[in-house]
């Protein structure tokens, strides 16, 4: 015998009938559940508003920087680089001149505070080099407007005869030093202000002689001194001449009098420096005391 029976509903469904009965008897609910974790489709899409809007900005920002940048560099090379003629690359000149590169844009252009040349300047010395015509002279200027005192380097010459040097005229201490880079001695005596021109008054020279409006002589000039006793207070020279000196041996120099050229023969104890400081080739001649 086979027993058939009508299963009965779980209980738990009743009240979900009874509910949607009392909702209008259709079998629709009267709200929508969201499974948990899900954002309603408003709040989702201010979300999205706010995060485009950060977007724009970020980027008008960066675009406003880079715009300011722009023109920064464009004020900088109208005002700077064409008006001055500044010229970044420093190159010799054909015929003795000087050429000219003012890295101190922090001053005013028209008296930077700090200058530097190189200038290549011809010459003539009938003594030296008689039969071979017009020498030319190489070095590097640094002028330094407000400290009032100059710098000069001599490279080791092409036609011999001459020491590389260091120079400073400090004319604020009224002194020049000499470092004989081939000795590695400094000598110290008092500025000559009948041959050394001043800071400001080289610097215009050197630029005129760069634009073209003037050529420095071809003649040399020659003074000769004498090493004295040893300097031991390297203090009392100045910072300038203290920086250059420090640690080598420093003398004293003074000057001869009056007296006919030293000759190639005669100058065995003798060290020339060539340097152009002036509107000529100026050669110290350093001897030592015998």
């Amino acid at each position: 015998m086979v027993k058939i029976g009508v299963q009965q509903p779980p209980a738990a469904l009743k009240p979900d009938k009874e509910k949607e009965k009392a909702a209008g008897g259709d079998g629709v609910a009267g709200a929508v559940l969201l499974p948990p974790g899900a954002e309603e489709p408003g709040a989702v899409a201010q979300g999205r508003r706010s995060s485009l809007s950060g977007v724009c900005y970020l980027t008008m920002g960066l675009l406003v920087l880079l715009l300011g940048l722009v023109f920064a560099s464009m004020y900088v090379y109208r005002y700077f680089f064409i008006t001055q003629g500044y010229t970044p690359a420093v190159f010799a000149v054909a015929v003795g001149g000087c050429v000219v590169a003012l890295p101190g844009l922090c001053c005013t252009p028209q008296l930077p505070r700090e200058s530097v040349f190189h200038c290549g300047v011809l010459y003539e010395d009938s003594l030296y080099s008689p039969f071979k015509g017009q020498l030319e002279l190489h070095e590097d200027v640094k002028i330094y407007i407000e400290e009032n005192y100059e710098q000069i380097n001599v490279p080791v010459p092409q036609f011999g005869g001459s020491d590389p040097a260091d120079i400073i005229h400090d004319f604020q201490r009224g002194l020049t030093a000499y470092h004989d880079i081939t000795l590695d001695k400094c000598y110290v005596i008092e500025l000559n202000t009948t041959i050394v021109m001043p800071p400001r008054n080289l610097w215009e020279l050197l630029v005129n002689v760069k634009k073209g409006t003037y050529l420095p002589q071809t003649y040399i000039i020659q003074e000769e001194m004498i090493a004295t006793e040893h300097v031991s207070d390297m203090e009392q020279l100045g910072s300038f001449i203290y920086r250059l000196c420090s640690g080598k041996e420093t003398y004293r120099l003074r000057r001869r009098g009056a007296r006919r050229r030293i000759s190639r023969r005669e100058a065995g104890n003798c060290h020339r420096i060539r340097h152009f400081e002036n509107t000529f080739v100026v050669e110290t001649v350093i001897c030592q005391k015998s």
